[in-house]
């Protein structure tokens, strides 16, 4: 029985006793911050078991897609080194939602394994809970188990809880007994229930009957419920007859393809073998993981999914592969688990490119660290890797703790893990004393000082000018003077200003200084070196000194701008959470008068009809004019009301929480619009990556997206004038302009067919015999493998018996068919041997049928002596 055909048995089985088929959720939890993957079936139904949400179904069953590499489960370590650990794998589960109990889970679990699935009796052993009497009676009453193959258990192995409080409940354990056969290589035998290898649990039934209080005490729950799991792998490999799991047929053909790919046969070397389980089980769980939106990272989920790629590559390089495979080998897992996950398809080239990418940083970052770890090992003295080189081969060559970890395990050694702690503890502090304003410069003590004696007070929520403000300090390189002279540059601290400083994403004011109604010094950029310190950095159009009251006027076209960008950002950031799922947070942003620039977490290019969809949803916003209001509130009970965090930003005990109606609100310290009306227009410019798992998106409004639209729409004009038509029939008229074109395109390949058959003659009279087999072999140009493969079947039934080979040479790249008469194909010449022999003169390879067979290359100079080549191969 295949896994697949074990999968589909198992679901169809509890769909005839009931139960709702549910799909798998996906490996990230929804609404789940305690899980870091999904690990077991019951994960989906989580709110269910609690009473937290109702559906419309009491009984379901699943296949659920499980990883166990992080956090509490976490089997990484173990993968590839034991019969069962995996990182990805299927959890089989049914599921009672306060219907059936005891009684009818144990039925139909004996039912399936032992008549379904056909498993021998005596092969099977059961479990129960210590003081579970109800289980062990209904497994002797309602099935035909023997008591002598019943045993009880502690509650370490046979009672299951959710938490420290809340549902719980004993359960049943089946298990398959190997025999002696299953033992590990030295290991005692021993009855069961012993843990020795031989007894293998393949189906865990829990009684979810209880409700555990903080002192421990259990009260029976009104309606319990039933959780079960069987690993689909570790029950193929029963009913497949194999020991380990890694044998059943959702694995080895992995491993198998992997032993091709690096060169090596599953097998023939213990260590080897390793590799191959290595990279296979990671292979699967990288290509899932990517699939459900998971991207390699620094932190997090995707830190763990780096963390396991790179395990798979590091072995693969012990090896001695060194080239990228591993998102080849995704393509194949695509493949193979196609049956139960159709939808891999869907996303494969994402998911390579992904693994691709990645596979390249870490041969670039991974053999310069790993050469380091090595360099650093011929100092050591007492096997222990010093706390400082461990901190330098994490913080200068990005080799992880875990890498570093596994490498020194491998070698016997020890890492001074408490003096790392202390080496990033003292990085922290380092990062703390630094601060980076708009030159990149350390802040220097001068601001410090000027915070101390002179906050500024901003009055630019309110008003874009005032008239009063003082003068408290001026510098120059960083100095503070007295007094500035026309024409120097400078900075200008004043006690209060309009002016905004960058922050935020939103960019510094503009705009000049007025004592009366002379203007003294022009605003080019304004920053906050320090939080509550508005730095104004300017020319001065006059002299300037400390103590002198100044008037402030921001350009208020260029603030309006601004404005109407960041309001924007605001309802891009929703709409775009309404589209493409709550996973989007922003990750960075920039405001000007010009553009808004806005980077969000999301693993795929955002499609053009989901921009269109961001663009509909924010101008109906726009329509509507909704007030932007704006409150400022204790920060807990902003983050309480369901306001949004921006990225990178610190926030003290008061925050401004800026609301647009119920659609967006987010804490935010920027200048908005007063209503979303006064935004005008949005329209998106642009879409891209920025890194893994991270797309920026660039938008106009107002007067940007005005010129924008009257700048299409003149294009359209002057294609319409172009091809002669109006607007309305621009599109129509450039279709028929393309149709017209590939008509032509059709025609010039249809002659260019015409002249390639009637060249055949010539062909044929240049053939060569060989041993009494006629040989064609010719270099043609000009023709795409279409035309050669059609020009080869011509010359095949012109020559009655023979071979011919063609190969052309453009754009750097070779093709080459070969054809093989049906009297000799197979029997005395092979074309698929002989295409891949004449590739791999010209760098690369190909094969195919006895009959005809097609190969590429890149070395166009080689063509001509590999075409030639062929004569002496046939002969």
């Amino acid at each position: 029985m295949t896994g697949n055909e074990i999968r589909e048995k198992f679901l169809r089985y509890f769909e005839s006793k009931g139960h709702r088929i549910v799909s798998s959720s996906s490996l990230v939890p929804a609404n789940d911050p305690t899980l870091l993957f999904a690990n077991a079936g019951m994960n989906q139904f989580k709110d269910v078991f609690l009473g937290a949400e109702k559906r419309d179904y009491s009984r379901a069953t699943t296949s659920q897609k499980c990883v166990r590499a992080g956090g509490k489960h976490n089997d990484l370590e173990n993968v590839g080194r034991t019969r069962r650990h995996h990182t990805f794998f299927e959890m089989l589960g049914n599921f009672s939602f306060g219907d059936y109990f005891k009684k009818d889970a144990i039925r139909y679990a004996w039912e399936l394994v032992t008549e379904v699935y056909g498993l021998p009796k005596e092969r099977l052993y059961v479990t129960v809970f210590e003081d579970d009497d109800e289980a062990e009676e209904l497994w002797a009453n309602e099935t035909d188990v023997g008591r002598d193959r019943i045993f009880r258990c502690g509650a370490k192995d046979n009672f299951w809880q959710m938490g420290d409080t809340g549902p719980c409940g004993p359960c049943s354990e089946i298990f398959y007994d190997f025999g002696p056969i299953g033992l590990e290589p030295g290991e005692e035998d021993a009855p069961f229930p012993a843990d020795v290898s031989r007894y293998v649990e393949i189906w865990n039934l829990v009684f979810m009957q209880f409700d555990r209080d903080l002192a421990g005490n259990l009260t029976p729950l009104p309606k319990p419920s039933i959780d079960t799991g069987m690993g689909l792998e570790r029950v193929a490999a029963v009913l497949q007859g194999k020991i380990s799991n890694f044998e059943c047929d959702l694995i080895r053909p992995i491993i198998d393809e992997a032993g091709r790919t690096l060169g090596f046969r599953y097998g023939d070397d213990p260590k080897i073998d390793t590799t191959l389980r290595i990279i296979a089980d990671h292979a699967r769980a990288a290509t899932f993981l990517i699939h459900d939106g998971v991207v390699p990272a620094n932190e997090g989920r995707g830190y763990v999914l780096r963390k396991i790629m790179r395990r798979a590559l590091r072995h693969a390089r012990l090896a001695g592969r060194e080239e990228p495979f591993l998102f080849e080998l995704t393509k194949f897992v695509a493949d193979l688990m196609r049956p139960g996950y159709p939808e891999l398809q869907d996303s494969i080239v994402r998911v390579q490119k992904i693994v691709r990418d990645e596979e390249v940083r870490y041969q670039r970052s991974f053999a310069t660290a790993e050469k380091e770890f090595e360099a650093a090992l011929e100092t050591l003295t007492d096997g222990v890797l010093p706390g400082p080189t461990v901190f330098k081969l994490y913080d200068t060559f990005g080799l992880s703790l875990d890498e570093q970890q596994e490498m020194a395990d491998e070698r016997g050694l020890r890492l001074d893990l408490d003096g790392y702690q202390a080496e990033m503890a003292r990085q922290r502090e380092r990062a703390r004393a630094s601060w980076k304003g708009a030159d990149h410069a350390t802040v220097g003590p001068v601001y410090q000082e000027l915070l101390d004696a002179h906050r500024t007070k901003f009055l630019g929520y309110e008003t874009t000018a005032s008239n009063s403000s003082t003068i408290v300090a001026l510098l120059q390189n960083g100095e503070r003077v007295e007094r500035v002279e026309a024409g120097a540059r400078c900075e200008i601290v004043l006690d209060e200003t309009p002016f905004y400083a960058e922050s935020g994403g939103q960019v510094g004011d503009k705009g000049f200084l007025l004592v009366g109604s002379d203007e003294v010094a022009s605003v080019d950029d304004t920053q906050a070196p320090l939080k509550g310190l508005t730095v104004h950095k300017a020319r001065a159009l006059a002299t300037l000194t400390v103590g002198e009251k100044v008037g402030c006027r921001v350009y208020p076209r260029l603030r309006d701008a601004t404005r109407r960008n960041h309001t924007a950002t605001h309802l891009m950031h929703a709409a775009l959470r309404q589209v493409l799922g709550k996973h989007v947070k922003q990750a960075g942003s920039v405001v000007d008068p010009e553009r808004l620039r806005f980077d969000v977490t999301h693993y795929a290019a955002v499609t053009p009809s989901e921009l269109e969809e961001v663009e509909r949803i924010v101008n109906r916003e726009i329509l509507v004019n909704e007030p932007v209001v704006t409150d400022v509130m204790d920060l807990n009970q902003a983050v309480e009301t369901g306001a949004m965090a921006l990225f990178g930003e610190k926030y003290g005990d008061k925050v401004r929480v800026v609301q647009v109606g119920d659609f967006s609100k987010e804490l935010c310290g920027g200048t908005h619009v007063s209503r979303t009306g006064d935004i005008g227009v949005f329209k998106i410019t642009g879409e891209g990556s920025v890194s893994a798992g991270v797309r920026r998106l660039e938008a106009v409004t107002g007067e940007g997206a005005y010129d924008l639209y009257r700048d299409a729409l003149e294009k359209v004009r002057q294609i319409g004038s172009l091809l002669k038509a109006s607007d309305p029939d621009v599109v129509d008229a450039v279709e028929k302009a393309l149709a017209d074109r590939r008509e032509q395109e059709k025609e010039i390949e249809r002659l260019k067919a015409k002249l390639a058959q009637q060249s055949a003659g010539e062909l044929l009279a240049g053939a060569r015999d060989v041993n009494g087999v006629k040989v064609v072999a010719a270099k043609v140009d000009g023709l795409d493998r279409g035309q050669m493969r059609s020009l080869v079947d011509t010359l095949r039934q012109k020559i009655g018996s023979g071979v011919v080979l063609l190969g052309s040479g453009d754009d750097g790249k070779v093709s080459l068919i070969c054809g093989v008469t049906k009297d000799l194909a197979g029997k005395r010449v092979h074309a698929g041997k002989i295409v891949g022999a004449v590739a791999e003169k010209v760098g690369g390879r190909g094969g195919g049928r006895p009959d005809l067979a097609e190969a590429g290359g890149k070395d166009v100079a080689a063509l001509a002596g590999a075409i030639e080549s062929v004569f002496g191969m046939l002969e």
